[in-house]
C-alpha cells in the first residue's frame, strides 16, 4: 500500500495499548464507557475489540484542556 494512503487510514489499538496510553485500568475504561465518558470500542468479531487511536488521543487531549481551564 502506498505510504500516503496508509497515513490516511484509521488506526485501531487494542485494550492493553489503551490502558498504557491512558493509565486507566480495564474496569475504569468500561465504567467510563458505560457512563458515556470514554470512546466506545469497535467490535472485531468474537470477543475482540479495538479503539480508534484518534478518539482515544482526543479524549486524552480533552483531559489536558480541562486541566488547563479549557484552553
Amino acid at each position: 500500500m502506498p505510504e500516503k494512503m496508509s497515513a490516511a487510514l484509521p488506526k485501531l489499538i487494542k485494550r492493553p495499548e489503551v490502558q498504557s496510553e491512558t493509565t486507566l485500568s480495564r474496569s475504569q475504561i468500561y465504567a467510563l464507557i458505560s457512563e458515556g465518558k470514554f470512546p466506545k470500542p469497535i467490535s472485531l468479531g468474537g470477543n475482540r475489540v479495538a479503539w480508534l487511536s484518534s478518539e482515544v488521543f482526543a479524549w486524552i487531549d480533552q483531559r489536558i484542556a480541562e486541566r488547563n481551564g479549557g484552553r
